[in-house]
C-alpha cells in the first residue's frame, strides 16, 4: 500500500511562523522528541519519500513503529496550530470563550463565567454566529439557575426564552438557505452551465422557493448574502446575465457594508467577485473586467484573506477570469503570455489545486492556443482533459472537449484518425444522452469534411454547417457551446476565408 502523504502535506502547508511556534510549543514538553527529528526530515523533502525517512533512521528504535510516530506528530502539529490560531478567527475565539465558561462553571465561579459569557454573546451577535450564540444561551440558562438558587432573581427568564426563540428562527432560516445554496451549487459543479430539462427543473424549484422568491425573507445579513448569491446563480442558469449581475452585486454590497462578516466569509466574497466578473464578460463590460480582476488579486493583501485556501481560490479565479476574458475577446497572444505564470502557480499548489480548476485551465489553454494558431499545443492541453479519468465533476468540460477535439484534429489534417474519433465521440454522447443539435451538426459535417477532397466541397459543407449553427444559436441551450469554444466564429472564418481571430474580435463590439 502506498504510504499516506497526509503528514507531508500538513508540514508543507505550514508557514515559517507556524513552524517556529510548533517547535517552541514542543520545547515545553519533556522527554525524547523523536517526532521533531521526523518533522525536520520530512520538511526537507520536496516530495514525500517514506523509504528515505526509514533509511535515514534505520538504526533508531522508533522507526520500528513509524506509523504511530507519524500519527503522534500529526496530532501534535494540529494541537499547536489550534493554539496558534486560537484568536485568529471569530469561531476560534468563541470556542475559547465556551471552553472557559465550562471550566469556570465547573469550579463554581459563576460570576466570572457570566462575564465571559456576555463578552462571547456580544461577539456571536455581531458576527451572526448563531450556532455558538445558541450554545451560549444554554450556558446562560444554567447560570441563571445557579443565580436563582443563590437568591438572585434580577435576570428575566422570559426575555432569555424569547432571545432563544429568535436565535433558533435565525439559525433555521440560515440553515435552509445553506441547503438551497448547496443544491444550486451541485448543479453548477457537476455540469457547468445548465442545459438539460432535469437541470432546469432543479433550478426552477430553487428559484420558486419562498425564501428565494419572496422579499425580505432573510433574517440576518449572513443569510441575506446566501439569498442574493443563490438568486444570482438562478438567473445565471436562465442566461439573464444582467439580473444575475445585480444579485451578485447585492451580495457583495452586504459583505462590504459588514467588514466583520466579510472577514468571516472570505470564500463567499471571492466567489461573489468571481461571478460578477463572469457576468461582465457575458455582458461585454470589458473595462470593469480588468478592474475587478485587479481587485480580486489584491484581496490576499486584505485582513481575513491571507490563508492558503483563500490564496488558492484567488489565484484560480483571477487567472481563469483573465484567460476567459482574452479568449472571448480574441486576444489569444495576450492569453498565451499567462500560460507560464499559471503553470508555475499550479506547480506550487500541486495536489491542493481542486480538479475542477485544473480541468478549466487545461481546456482554456487549449482554446487560446487554437486561437493563436498553435494547433499541436492546443491538442497537447486538450489531451490533458481527455486523458483524465472522467470524474462526476464538470461533465460539461469533458463533453465539449470531445467536440473541440474533432475541430483540432481537422485543423491538424488528421483526416484518417477523425473517422475513429467521430465514432468514439458518438458513443460517448450516446451513453450520456446528449443528442443536442450542435453536437449532431458538428459530427455530421466533420465526418463529411474529413472525406471531402476538393476546396469547393469543403466550402459547401462549411456553408451548410454555418446555416445549421445560425439556426441552432437561437436556442439558449444550444448556444451554451459558445461559452467553451466559439464554434460559430470558426465556421464563419472558414466560409469567409479569414483568420479565426479576426472573426472573434469582430463579434466583440464592446472592445472597439
Amino acid at each position: 500500500m502506498k504510504p499516506s502523504n497526509e503528514l507531508f502535506d500538513l508540514i508543507k502547508s505550514l508557514t515559517k511562523s507556524e513552524k517556529r511556534f510548533f517547535k517552541l510549543h514542543s520545547a515545553l514538553q519533556s522527554g525524547e522528541k523523536n517526532y521533531l527529528r521526523i518533522f525536520d526530515a520530512i520538511d526537507k523533502q520536496k516530495a514525500y519519500d517514506e523509504e528515505a525517512i526509514k533509511k535515514q533512521f534505520a538504526k533508531e528504535t522508533f522507526i520500528k513503529h513509524f506509523p504511530s510516530e507519524k500519527n503522534h506528530l500529526y496530532k501534535l502539529i494540529l494541537k499547536a496550530l489550534r493554539a496558534y490560531h486560537a484568536e485568529s478567527s471569530v469561531s476560534g475565539v468563541l470556542k475559547q470563550h465556551i471552553n472557559n465558561i465550562e471550566i469556570l462553571f465547573g469550579k463554581a465561579l459563576y460570576a466570572e463565567a457570566n462575564k465571559v459569557l456576555h463578552r462571547a454573546k456580544k461577539a456571536a451577535r455581531e458576527h451572526e454566529r448563531f450556532y455558538y450564540w445558541f450554545e451560549l444561551l444554554s450556558w446562560e440558562k444554567m447560570l441563571l439557575e445557579e443565580a436563582y438558587q443563590s437568591g438572585n432573581f434580577t435576570n428575566d427568564l422570559n426575555a432569555l426564552i424569547q432571545e432563544e426563540e429568535m436565535v433558533l428562527k435565525k439559525l433555521q432560516n440560515l440553515a435552509t438557505y445553506n441547503v438551497l445554496y448547496a443544491k444550486i451549487n451541485y448543479v453548477f459543479r457537476s455540469g457547468g452551465y445548465v442545459r438539460t430539462d432535469e437541470e432546469h427543473a432543479m433550478v426552477e424549484e430553487i428559484s420558486e422557493h419562498p425564501l428565494i422568491k419572496g422579499k425580505n425573507t432573510a433574517l440576518s445579513n449572513r443569510a441575506s448574502t446566501i439569498c442574493h448569491y443563490t438568486q444570482g446563480f438562478c438567473y445565471w442558469a436562465k442566461r439573464d446575465w444582467k439580473t444575475s449581475f445585480t444579485k451578485f452585486s447585492r451580495a457583495k454590497e452586504i459583505l462590504d457594508k459588514n467588514p466583520q462578516l466579510k472577514k468571516d466569509l472570505p470564500k463567499r466574497y471571492v466567489r461573489t467577485l468571481y461571478y460578477l466578473i463572469q457576468c461582465e464578460i457575458e455582458l461585454g463590460d470589458h473595462t470593469h473586467v480588468k478592474e475587478d480582476i485587479a481587485t480580486l488579486r489584491d484581496l490576499i493583501n486584505k485582513p481575513g484573506f491571507g490563508d492558503i485556501d483563500i490564496k488558492l481560490l484567488v489565484f484560480s479565479n483571477s487567472y481563469l477570469s483573465e484567460l476567459r476574458y482574452h479568449d472571448r475577446a480574441g486576444e489569444f497572444e495576450m492569453a498565451l503570455k499567462l500560460e507560464e505564470p499559471i503553470m508555475q502557480g499550479m506547480a506550487r499548489l500541486g495536489s491542493q489545486l481542486p480538479k475542477e480548476y485544473e480541468l478549466e485551465f487545461y481546456f482554456l489553454f487549449s482554446t487560446v492556443n487554437f486561437g493563436a494558431g498553435q494547433m499541436s499545443r492546443s491538442l497537447f492541453w486538450l489531451n490533458k482533459v481527455l486523458n483524465d479519468p472522467e470524474p462526476a465533476l464538470r461533465q460539461d468540460i469533458f463533453t465539449y472537449a470531445r467536440l473541440f477535439n474533432l475541430v483540432v484534429h481537422y485543423e491538424l489534417g488528421n483526416y484518417e484518425l477523425l473517422e475513429y474519433i467521430v465514432r468514439s465521440t458518438q458513443r460517448f454522447l450516446s451513453k450520456r444522452h446528449r443528442a443536442y443539435g450542435v453536437e449532431a451538426a458538428l459530427i455530421e459535417h466533420i465526418k463529411k469534411l474529413a472525406r471531402a477532397t476538393s476546396t469547393e466541397a469543403k466550402h459547401a459543407l462549411f456553408s451548410s454547417l454555418k446555416e445549421r449553427l445560425d439556426q441552432l444559436m437561437e436556442d439558449p441551450n444550444e448556444s451554451n457551446v459558445l461559452k467553451y469554444f466559439n464554434i460559430c466564429a470558426w465556421v464563419h472564418s472558414k466560409v469567409e476565408d479569414v483568420p479565426f481571430e479576426d472573426v472573434v474580435k469582430r463579434r466583440v463590439p464592446a472592445l472597439k
